[in-house]
């Protein structure tokens, strides 16, 4: 056989697109029209949990004015509890390398500290990206790693318990660690008991953080 025909019968195979799923409200971005530029199978529609979707990986994507505010009016934390919802997930943050970052919005110290609470409470991975062109670069990436089975992301088979699982949602909460999670399903048993439970029962657990851990629970978007 010609060598020439060995080359034409690969280049008429047709390659699957990798399907990336995008939130409505980022259709007009950047990001995304990047990602359609490169070909992949760019789906809109309206997400639960993240901005956009990569088989079990979710990705949250805010710029540094729009981090700032979710800190002030608490929205970031129920959007970090529901990224916890997928066995990968990670928060893009936009904008991080450009002059100003610490101006406005809330004290920098402030600031810094909720970027250190991501890693040590939140237990979230975070891509830090220059512009908009950079972050669809690293989705790009991603996407891409997720489809070479070489590179694959995929969870391990392993099953948590029920009261594992319970105890993944408790440590999602500001504040509370393993230990604390433990002690609260020790006493109540269950997470209808927990979030039913008085402030003053959670106080014998979580001290002067039962506030906000009860804020968390009555949050309403």
């Amino acid at each position: 056989m010609p060598l020439l025909d060995i080359f034409s019968k690969k280049k008429d195979k047709k390659e699957e697109k990798i399907k990336i799923e995008v939130d409505f409200r980022e259709k007009n971005s950047l990001v995304a029209s990047y990602l359609v530029k490169e070909g992949f199978d760019v789906e809109f529609k309206q997400l639960n949990v993240g901005d956009y979707i990569i088989k079990d990986v979710a990705i949250e994507r805010k710029t540094i004015s729009d981090l700032k505010s979710s800190i002030v009016d608490k929205r970031i934390f129920r959007q970090l509890i529901e990224l916890k919802q997928y066995p990968k997930s990670f928060l893009i943050l936009e904008g991080f390398f450009q002059e100003g970052k610490y101006e406005g919005g809330i004290n920098e110290n402030a600031f810094r500290g909720f970027l250190i609470a991501l890693s040590l409470e939140w237990d979230t991975k975070v891509i830090f990206s220059e512009n908009e062109k950079d972050s669809a670069k690293y989705i790009s990436v991603l996407a891409r790693r997720k489809e070479n089975k070489e590179f694959s992301l995929k969870p391990s088979k392993t099953f948590l318990t029920k009261e594992e699982q319970i105890q993944y949602i408790l440590e999602g909460f500001p504040n509370v660690g393993p230990k604390k999670a433990k002690k609260l399903i020790e006493k109540f048993g269950s997470l209808k008991s927990i979030f039913n439970a008085s402030i003053e029962e959670l106080e014998e657990i979580l001290g002067k953080r039962a506030s906000d851990f009860v804020e968390m629970v009555e949050f309403k978007a």
